[in-house]
């Protein structure tokens, strides 16, 4: 199962599915929690009791795995924008590298702000004699999204990608 933890639920929905898609093109059988989870487990807060039934009908149901996606942060950054060193043979000597270079302290417009953001996906086993729960924790940082689509395609592609060079999943099945 696939859960995808915001508030949006049609960003939610989107990224479930689109991770789905890519697991079941895998022989991997896997649903969205979207459509697995009862609106009355996903629209309150959960005691750890209520979360163990909820596993144990999960269980029942024949889910062994869950994985879990959501946006452990937010980084607000700030580029200064300026010609490159690399570039330029000149600027290889401090005296015109620092002349370059001076309207960084003096120019705010010259400064471009952006957020990244830090996604967080776990993977659970969740049988019960299993002596180990955890499966597998990645982390991703995610720069300045134009769109919710566009962000959930670019993670959705990086988290496959590395499950794929983890052996956590197969490559993607071809046809021929």
């Amino acid at each position: 199962m696939v859960v995808g933890v915001t508030p949006d639920y049609e960003a939610r929905k989107t990224f479930e599915f689109k991770v789905i898609t890519q697991l079941n093109a895998r022989k991997i059988n896997a649903l969205q929690s979207a459509v697995v989870f009862e609106s009355s487990f996903k629209n309150k807060e959960q005691t750890e009791k209520e979360i163990e039934l909820e596993i144990d009908k999960l269980l029942q149901n024949n889910y062994d795995t869950v994985l879990v996606s959501l946006v452990k942060g937010i980084d607000e950054n700030e580029l200064f924008e300026g010609e490159s060193s690399k570039t330029d043979y000149h600027l290889r000597r401090f005296a015109l590298y620092y002349l370059t270079h001076q309207n960084a302290y003096f120019n705010e417009e010259n400064r471009t702000k952006y957020k990244v953001y830090n996604i967080e996906t776990t993977i659970y086993n969740l049988k019960k004699d299993s002596d180990k729960s955890l499966v597998w924790q990645g982390t991703f940082d995610l720069v300045d999204p134009n769109s919710n689509t566009k962000a959930i395609e670019t993670y959705v592609k990086k988290l496959i990608k590395t499950l794929e060079k983890e052996k956590i999943i197969p490559k993607k099945f071809s046809k021929n």
